[in-house]
């Protein structure tokens, strides 16, 4: 009988998480000591960085930069968070009108240059809007989760003390990627009926985008390749206590399996690598070569 083992895990309390949380579904094989994370994005350098984790939520741009760099983690095909982007892009509309295929020669904010979210918006800029990426001014607050990756120098890191939200409000930025919500009521979305192109976009491009998905410790799939059976076993209940589908159509942002994302991962593979986030383009196939047989996908 195998040995039931503890891992060190990074979750965030999101509705298909909270039931593994809570212990509402168990397993006779393994136990989550979860870290306090309250935004799981500012523990990615821990995770990528230090290798403090054993399990963990991971965005997917950070995962495919680190495992250009020999990353020790290996990606189960289970997304965590994932969402439309096209309402993340902000502007004030008191400082004039703006679309997004004005952007060319504008001053863009970003918490980071290589995070998800800004990721995908620059890939909708570039493959909806016609903007040329490298036009634009990138305004930067925060170092990559990477540390071996160095932004292009088209982004600049905004002075010390600067706010993001702030900048904008006051005109030093033309446009900023602010998260799901907007800070302030004067600002508003750049893309117009953001929730409705999203959709649109989704069904076209095959999927929701994705954000973050699942990782697990190397050695842990080697050593131990049930837990990895078990790790996903556990996180579908999980889904499922919520009440949420898991059928895995493209309007399922958080879908199981290696098919159900396969059109999305390539699509921000090639993101990337237009990007230049990434030096060569990994294969879905490569990305699930550790995992595919273990889960019988």
């Amino acid at each position: 009988m195998s040995t039931k083992i503890t891992l060190k895990t990074m979750l965030g309390d999101y509705p298909n998480t909270l039931a593994l949380k809570k212990g509402e579904v168990s397993s006779a094989l393994v136990d989550f000591q979860f870290a306090d994370v309250k935004v799981p994005n500012t523990a990615f350098k821990r995770l990528v960085r230090d290798k403090e984790f054993d399990f963990s939520e991971l965005a997917i741009v950070t995962y495919l930069q680190a495992k250009n760099f020999g990353t020790p983690y290996v990606l189960l095909p289970v997304t965590v968070v994932g969402r439309g982007q096209h309402h993340t892009l902000a502007y004030n509309p008191e400082k004039g009108p703006l679309r997004p295929q004005d952007l060319n020669g504008k001053r863009v904010g970003l918490r980071s240059y290589s995070v998800t979210t800004a990721t995908w918006v620059r890939g909708i800029l570039a493959q909806d809007y016609g903007v040329d990426l490298d036009s634009v001014k990138w305004v930067t607050f925060e170092d990559p989760h990477v540390a071996e990756y160095k932004d292009p120098p088209t982004a600049t890191r905004a002075a010390a003390g600067k706010e993001i939200a702030r900048m904008l409000l006051e005109g030093e930025l033309d446009a900023a990627v602010l998260g799901d919500k907007l800070p302030d009521p004067r600002l508003k979305t750049l893309i117009p009926d953001a929730e409705e192109v999203a959709r649109a976009w989704a069904a076209k491009n095959g999927g929701v985008p994705i954000n973050h998905m699942a990782v697990v410790r190397d050695t842990i799939v080697t050593s131990r390749p049930d837990l990895v059976k078990e790790i996903y076993r556990l996180l579908l209940e999980s889904k499922r206590a919520a009440r949420l589908p898991t059928d895995g159509t493209p309007a399922d942002p958080l879908r199981f399996g290696i098919e159900p994302n396969r059109k999305t991962l390539e699509l921000i593979i090639d993101i990337c690598a237009r990007q230049k986030l990434i030096a060569r383009r990994f294969t879905v196939d490569e990305l699930f070569e550790d995992t595919r047989r273990l889960l019988g996908l």
